[in-house]
C-alpha cells in the first residue's frame, strides 16, 4: 500500500504542497517547485486557485515526536 499524500511541516515553503507531492512521487523538490510556479504564472492565476485547493484538500502530517536515545 503506497502511503498517504500529506502536507510535510517540513521542508515547506509555504504551505508544503510541493514538498509533499516531491515525497510522495520521489520527485525533486526544487523541479516541483519551479515546475508550480511557471503553471501559475503562465495560467494566468489558475495553477494559483489549484494551489490554494491542494493546500485546502491535502492533509497535513502529523507532528514526528523526536526518538529518545536511551
Amino acid at each position: 500500500p503506497t502511503p498517504r499524500l500529506t502536507r510535510p511541516r517540513n521542508p515547506r515553503m509555504i504551505a508544503g504542497v510541493c514538498a509533499g507531492f516531491a515525497l510522495h512521487y520521489g520527485w525533486d523538490l526544487n523541479l516541483v517547485r519551479v515546475i508550480t510556479a511557471l503553471f501559475i504564472i503562465f495560467t494566468t492565476g489558475i495553477g494559483a486557485l489549484a494551489y490554494l485547493a491542494a493546500w485546502v484538500i491535502i492533509p497535513e502530517a502529523p507532528y514526528a515526536l523526536p526518538i529518545k536515545s536511551t
